[in-house]
């Protein structure tokens, strides 16, 4: 279901099927961002593992499955004030979609 501002949610599927966390976004991989940003971080984009996400659209049957992997980086030099001085990374791989059956 699309919001009036356009964004749409996802939410975070475990692999028994429940679902925890709602991350939103104008597409699925946005919102797979946002939830790859949560893993624990490794202290490089190499040594970083990846980890299966699985984002159920709200509203739909349809389930976009990412692969995701997060990594600690350097805050850049023109960073503001509040922003700490690392700073966690991540990115996403699509794998496909499922249809749920439920």
């Amino acid at each position: 279901m699309v919001r009036e501002d356009g964004k749409r949610n996802f939410a975070l599927r475990d692999s028994d099927g429940t679902e925890e966390s709602v991350f939103s976004g104008n597409t699925p991989r946005q919102a797979a961002l946002k939830a790859a940003r949560r893993l624990e971080p490794a202290p490089s984009e190499d040594d970083a593992e990846m980890t299966e996400l699985r984002l159920r659209e709200k509203g739909t049957s349809k389930v976009h499955i990412y692969d995701g992997w997060a990594w600690e980086e350097t805050a850049p030099d023109d960073k503001p004030d509040w922003m700490p001085g690392e700073i966690t990374e991540a990115n996403v791989s699509k794998k496909g979609i499922e249809h749920l059956d439920e």
